[in-house]
């Protein structure tokens, strides 16, 4: 084994020294590394501009140079325990140990250094001892409402003292004792303090943030934190039992029977909507769903988060899960706390004992609670097919009980203007299947009944899964009765054999003359999977007028002809890559991509496609389909030398025993590739 060489081993320290901290060590060694060219012992923060919030910077935060949205500004700043020397870079002085008094001033905490004197704390703080102070910031007291922060004051010899005893531990905790989900008793009658750490290296206490951590004194240490913390008494549900304000959502609760989790042991988010929220949606929504225990109790736990999250905590969007299983979009935007990017929160970090409550004024109702009506408005992109179902009176079908699936085509896949006609209500009759699937339990070649008694098949593909010529184009949207399916077009039934189909359209006449000449009727009406490429009239009449009257006399070389545009694949559309295969009937394979939305066939574009036949697809083309040329040796993939010599001998065993056959297609070679090209 080769010794490591110093690059690798410090890559390796680093390494480790990241797998063994907390988060928080973690970002505190980040700035540490982004500091460093300022000598040692520097830390780089990031604040918040227009505010005094500073953060120790993460990977992320330093390269977007935000938090919560907002612009920050770097400073350098001695690492906690450091300080400048005169004349000297960086922080090379470990800062002297004195008590937790005056270790207060030396952090910068002079309004909680003043309070102690007034509550006669600091005798305490500076005798004996072994104490954690989580002391708040100025900033903190400051932003305290001025008749709590006189009420405290008033009577400093009990409030004020049971006050900053809240803030005291009576151990020495350093960053690496505050472990997750941990609880320690405070110095006012053992209430506990309750600590979280984040994944972005963001510890709390009691929803305060600490700001600067670690501060060493000879009888303790200190933590500055960003809020004063008052003592919690109550659990979470009977915090929501003594508000007015969420009287509506406590009778949920309650009808739900989420009173008992709530009042356990835990550690929840709760985005509490209020009354007000209530009131947003239309009244016999909220009743049907307050009148139905399953969508109710999917509503609610779409409203509270597996884990406990501070306001503190978020600092960039923030995808959480919720006891439903889904997922809210937690972010801020400045000072306001957001969800799924809206600003809806209006009280933050209301602390009980087993969680922490965010008051929001709209309800966040999750799909399972919906009626597919209900989810189809929620979605713009099938806005059409929405008014559709209502404009032919299948409003009753998405709003039931009844187990359906709804498929519904995107805005996009309805061309022209939309007028409900007989023929329409039949086409959107089609697209409300008898039960409710999932798109993840279809199976190739599955039978599927509409509520017009028309059946439709299932075709898988390696890039799409279609019903029909639809495939589709977004995730399943379950409801509480149905599920939603978008795809990329208007459903097809098919109607007849492929023979029909091009019986049913003049444009395909000569072809259709050519096939029974060729003694092919039969073959395209009997049960089977084929894909017919179907060239045009115009296609036929691009033809040199002898050559076609040559090849429509020979039903031999006909029949190979026709045979080349048929295959026994069943490939709609939405089935096409970049570089699809199909075999034809007889002769080489074709070659199928796409183009800005236009399917190719051996470079013919397609000029309309996905007719579908009970027995198979057409799809027209307006040029003969002609044998693509042997590709050059240059043209093949590294180590594919086989594959070319087989081309080659291919081609010209073709030209040897087909000679009418390939003369005709030769004869469109020019004026087809003109075309596409």
């Amino acid at each position: 084994m080769k010794p490591l060489t110093l690059t690798a081993l410090a890559v390796t320290l680093i390494a480790t020294v990241f797998a063994a901290k907390s988060p928080y060590q973690s970002v505190l060694l980040h700035s540490r590394i982004r500091g460093r060219q300022h000598g040692p012992n520097v830390c780089a923060m990031q604040r918040m501009q227009g505010t005094d919030k500073k953060y120790f910077t993460n990977c992320k935060q330093w390269y977007h140079r935000k938090i919560c949205g907002k612009p920050t500004v770097i400073s350098y700043e001695c690492c906690p325990g450091y300080e400048r020397v005169i004349g000297e870079k960086g922080c090379p002085a470990a800062l002297p140990l004195v008590n937790i008094y005056n270790t207060l001033g030396v952090v910068g905490a002079t309004t909680t250094k003043m309070y102690s004197e007034r509550a006669k704390l600091q005798e305490e703080i500076e005798g004996p001892g072994t104490f954690t102070f989580f002391s708040p910031s100025n900033e903190a007291w400051s932003a305290l409402p001025t008749e709590i922060l006189d009420a405290l004051v008033s009577n400093v010899n009990i409030e004020l003292l049971n006050a900053l005893h809240y803030h005291m531990v009576n151990k020495r905790l350093t960053s690496d004792d505050l472990k997750h989900g941990s609880s320690f008793a405070s110095m006012y009658q053992d209430f506990d303090v309750h600590i979280h750490h984040y994944p972005n290296g963001i510890v709390t206490v009691n929803c305060a943030r600490l700001v600067k951590t670690d501060q060493h004194a000879t009888n303790g240490i200190v933590h500055v934190v960003s809020r004063v913390i008052t003592a919690i008494t109550n659990n979470i549900h009977s915090f929501l039992d003594t508000d007015d304000d969420l009287e509506t959502l406590r009778t949920a609760i309650a009808a739900a029977g989420l009173t008992h989790m709530l009042e356990n042991e835990g550690s929840y988010t709760v985005f509490a909507p209020t009354n007000e929220a209530f009131e947003k949606i239309p009244p016999e929504m909220l009743s049907r769903i307050l009148g139905d225990p399953v969508a109710l109790k999917d509503l609610l736990n779409n409203h509270i988060l597996k884990n406990m999250h501070c306001s503190e905590s978020i600092v960039s969007g923030t995808p959480l899960e919720t006891l439903m299983g889904t997922v809210l979009e937690v972010g801020c935007d400045g000072e306001e706390l957001t969800l799924n990017g809206k600003a809806i929160v209006t009280n933050k970090d209301q602390l009980g004992t087993n969680g922490v409550i965010h008051y929001i004024n709209e309800l966040l109702i999750p799909d399972s609670a919906k009626t597919l009506k209900e989810i189809a408005e929620g979605v713009p992109q099938v806005s059409t097919a929405t008014k559709l179902f209502g404009d032919a009176g299948l409003n009753r079908h998405l709003t039931g009980t009844e187990a359906v699936t709804l498929i519904a085509p995107q805005n996009d896949a309805f061309k022209g203007t939309m007028t409900m006609t007989p023929e329409m209500r039949k086409v959107m009759r089609n697209h409300i299947l008898k039960a409710r699937l999932s798109s993840k339990s279809l199976y190739h070649g599955q039978e599927l009944e509409t509520l017009g008694g028309n059946k439709l098949r299932v075709f898988v593909y390696r890039n799409n899964l279609c019903i029909e010529n639809a495939c589709i184009a977004a995730h399943d949207i379950d409801g509480r009765y149905g599920t939603m399916f978008t795809v990329d077009k208007v459903l097809v039934p098919p109607m007849g054999t492929v023979m029909d189909v091009l019986k049913a359209e003049n444009r395909f006449s000569t072809l259709v003359d050519l096939i029974q000449k060729a003694g092919m009727t039969e073959l395209l009406n009997q049960n089977g999977a084929y894909t017919i490429f179907a060239p045009t009239n115009n296609a036929f009449r691009a033809m040199p007028p002898a050559d076609f009257n040559k090849l429509s006399r020979d039903n031999r070389e006909l029949a190979k002809v026709l045979k080349f545009h048929i295959s026994e694949e069943f490939l709609v559309s939405g089935g096409v890559t970049s570089h699809t295969r199909v075999n034809p009937i007889l002769g080489e394979k074709l070659e199928l991509g796409m183009r800005n939305s236009t399917m190719y066939i051996n470079r013919v574009p397609v000029v309309d496609s996905d007719m579908m036949a009970t027995n198979g697809v057409v799809h027209a083309v307006g040029s003969i389909i002609k044998p693509l040329p042997p590709k050059a040796v240059g043209d093949q993939p590294e180590g594919d030398s086989t594959h070319h010599y087989s081309a080659v001998r291919a081609g010209k065993q073709v030209m040897k025993n087909d000679d009418l056959f390939q003369k005709v297609l030769n004869s469109q070679s020019s004026k087809t590739m003109t075309r596409v090209q």
